[in-house]
């Protein structure tokens, strides 16, 4: 009996996946058919899924009776929204008792369906959340709010565009799930692998090598990448073993492929499906956020690749000359694929057309050129399987994910504490815009633990977002600020994803490998600080072009310092504290100070490197 469910299962899972894929190529080309129809049934197949695949795994008979329940629990729900569809969306449906209690059900499935999808750590974020809205008027302090009726819950969650079905869903299944299926298909054309062997070529001759190289294939992977975990995966089972064949240690070598894969979710163009997801929350065009984040992105991965080299710098290491790595014909023009394509995605944005034809033109040109490199995967059926229940696995996660923080946006709507948080923060920090930043990074760190980046954004820009903006901070300085920490989330203990991930591919301790990833990303925790009090650093945000080329020497500058300050050379210690001092003035006080430092940076590193003119060593 099992048997034949788990076989109905697979054969199901396999018809649900091509349909999503099938749907996210007509929405592309097309456009939205049915906000409605879209939404909610996008969530139905994805929810049907994730139950399916667990169906498929499961050996227990109370696991499957249990994913059939949430399933009928979904099923009801849904089918009830569809029964009342064109009332809801005119606004002019009362809701029965009924509905209320299948609403209500489709909460608690879409909760289930996230424990299942992502982990009890968002699960229990929106079950609290919900909870929060439902007995929130019992709460104490400033938590407290007015209360609501179970009809006025429901309507929002459920029979609205507010809560569960609301932007982020829309923006999730218009625009964001075709460059997950352009992912899927670079990794069908085994793309992602020539860009780790591209990567190792590049750093072959470096001290750190394939911890270099790891830093630069998570980066040009995470350009791709909607997950942080992902990138890890995909990326580290190469990069960790050679990293640890070279003499690193395990710790280290987990670190350095987390630090990086998280890295990816702030780089261009993509940003782990977070660029489309800003651009429609600011109202900013896309392609002015990709080109706000491009300069972080690049100086958080010189940071880190610093603080790999530094590192390196006194390791006992296996430096013996590395096999050189050649590229056959194929691997050369599958890299030329992997640039035509994301080329092709930034023209077509430029010329006007919208963020899902560019994602649809992007998967045309890699599928077009990567089957004319290699026909014979027209024909490979296991391939094709993989690369079908890839692409619709990561949407259905993707779309209950994001169903979840429907439900957390809809309470903090409806009782306003995400306002009355800000005001806190605010009232404390009385107006210093230091205090003020410092109170947001760790409200930032402690709300994006254990998320995936789209919720940990979205959750964070709706409660630390105002405060920011209170004090003057432009719209797309505060997104990017919170952005970062909400990623930086993945790499801080105690709930460090990323390098949770990246510990058992490495065979080391997950909490030593999360402390160790939080030191090589150092740099990342101090530019968020950089947008606000060196502002030019975004590009194409309204400052001069010298004003901007200024700002980044400034944080370029800083950024080496803290790297070299992490992973002091032997014997040169005493001037990690200089380095430190150096880098505060360089981010924080003012111009004039700013160049006066950098001169003093350019006279410390010649020191450094050619004799010991000042702080000589103790006899």
């Amino acid at each position: 009996m099992q048997d034949v469910l788990s076989k109905s299962a697979t054969g199901l899972n396999l018809v649900l996946c091509a349909l999503v894929i099938a749907v996210v190529f007509y929405v592309s080309v097309f456009g939205v058919f049915s906000e409605s129809y879209l939404r909610v049934g996008m969530l139905l197949v994805g929810g049907l899924l994730i139950l399916l695949a667990q169906i498929e795994v499961s050996q227990s008979l109370i696991g499957k009776l249990l994913a059939l329940i949430t399933a009928a629990f979904l099923g009801v729900a849904v089918y009830q929204y569809f029964r009342a569809a064109a009332e809801i969306e005119t606004g002019l449906y009362f809701l029965t008792s009924s509905d209320i209690w299948l609403g209500t059900l489709g909460l608690i499935a879409v909760i289930e369906l996230t424990r299942r999808s992502v982990g009890m750590v968002m699960a229990c974020v929106a079950a609290f959340v919900l909870i929060y809205g439902a007995l929130g008027q019992h709460a104490p302090g400033f938590m407290r709010h007015a209360g609501m009726t179970a009809e006025e819950l429901i309507q929002v969650l459920w029979y609205s565009f507010d809560g569960v079905f609301g932007r982020p869903m829309a923006t999730v299944v218009s625009t964001i799930l075709i460059f997950i299926i352009f992912g899927a298909i670079l990794e069908f054309l085994t793309i992602d692998k020539v860009l780790v062997k591209l990567a190792l070529a590049a750093t072959g001759r470096v001290r750190s090598g394939p911890a270099a190289a790891a830093t630069i294939a998570s980066g040009l992977f995470g350009t791709i990448s909607g997950s942080a975990v992902a990138n890890v995966v995909g990326t580290g089972v190469i990069t960790i073993p050679l990293i640890k064949k070279r003499g690193f240690k395990a710790h280290f070598a987990g670190a350095v492929e987390a630090a990086a894969s998280s890295g990816g979710q702030i780089t261009p163009p993509i940003m782990g499906a977070v660029a489309f997801i800003m651009a429609d929350v600011t109202g900013q065009p896309y392609l002015a956020i990709c080109v706000a984040a491009a300069v972080p992105a690049i100086l958080y991965y010189a940071g880190l690749f610093m603080a790999a080299s530094s590192a390196a710098r006194d390791m006992d290491l296996d430096i013996s000359e590395q096999p050189k790595l050649s590229f056959d014909w194929r691997e050369v023009a599958k890299i030329i694929v992997f640039m035509l394509s994301l080329t092709a995605i930034v023209v077509a944005m430029v010329g006007g057309s919208s963020p899902a034809y560019a994602g649809f033109i992007g998967v045309a040109f890699a599928t077009v050129f990567g089957f004319a490199l290699r026909p014979s995967l027209l024909t490979d059926t296991a391939s094709w399987l993989k690369f079908i229940r890839s692409a619709g696995m990561i949407s259905a996660q993707l779309v209950v994910i994001v169903s979840a923080v429907g439900i957390i946006i809809g309470i903090l709507n409806l009782t306003g504490v995400g306002l009355r948080f800000a005001s806190l923060v605010g009232s404390y920090a009385d107006g210093q815009l230091a205090v003020s930043l410092l109170l947001m990074a760790l409200a930032c760190l402690l709300l994006g633990m254990g998320m995936p980046t789209v919720p940990a954004y979205l959750i964070i820009v709706l409660v630390m977002g105002p405060a920011l903006q209170k004090l003057g901070v432009p719209i797309i300085h505060t997104h990017m600020f919170v952005l970062y920490f909400g990623v930086l989330s993945a790499v801080t203990p105690p709930v460090a994803l990323a390098a949770f991930a990246a510990a058992p591919i490495a065979e080391a301790g997950a909490m030593r490998t999360a402390v160790e990833a939080s030191r090589l990303a150092l740099p990342g925790f101090v530019i968020p600080f950089a947008f606000i009090y060196q502002p030019a650093m975004l590009l194409g945000t309204g400052y001069p072009l010298v004003e901007s080329a200024q700002s980044i020497l400034f944080v370029a500058l800083a950024v080496l310092h803290i790297s070299r300050a992490c992973y002091p050379a032997k014997g040169k210690a005493r001037y990690a504290p200089i380095g430190l001092t150096l880098a505060f003035a360089l981010l924080f006080m003012g111009p004039l100070v700013a160049w006066g430092a950098a001169v003093a940076t350019i006279a410390m590193w010649s020191v450094v490197k050619f004799g010991t003119v000042i702080l000589p060593e103790k006899s």
